[in-house]
């Protein structure tokens, strides 16, 4: 498991703009200054967050964006998923259910299952709310 600088990103916005709730819509300009990087890719990403429900966009001369839930209500398992992070920590684990044709005699699945469920519950564990302390 590798989480891509689009993960990465994300969450960094979300924080952000929890962080900056008091000033409600942030332009993706700020955004992108704040956490150095480019405009184009804040706007993409801002637009994957805002299509999946974490940012409510608002255009035109005040527009922006600004968060649609509370921050605790936001967790970084649900953000990564999201945006396309994989957490299984092997391939097989990827799908449900597991179409391996080795997985009823393979010896080391119980292992990456518990290894998954570890990575699951640590990510559903952690909020925005949580990064911003």
């Amino acid at each position: 498991m590798l989480i891509s600088t689009r993960g990465r990103y994300a969450l960094r916005f979300l924080i952000d703009l929890a962080e900056n709730q008091g000033e409600g819509f942030i332009t993706t300009h700020e955004l992108a200054e704040r956490q150095e990087v480019s405009p184009k890719y804040a706007e993409r990403l801002m637009a994957s967050l805002s299509k999946n429900n974490f940012v409510e966009a608002a255009h035109g001369k005040n527009g922006g964006y600004r968060l649609e839930r509370k921050p605790d209500s936001l967790c970084v398992s649900e953000v990564l998923q999201a945006m396309g992070e994989e957490l299984a920590p092997v391939e097989c684990l990827k799908c449900e259910p597991n179409t391996c044709p080795r997985a009823g005699n393979c010896r080391t699945l119980p292992m990456w299952q518990k290894l998954g469920n570890v990575i699951n519950e640590f990510f559903d564990g952690i909020t925005v709310a949580d990064l911003m302390n």
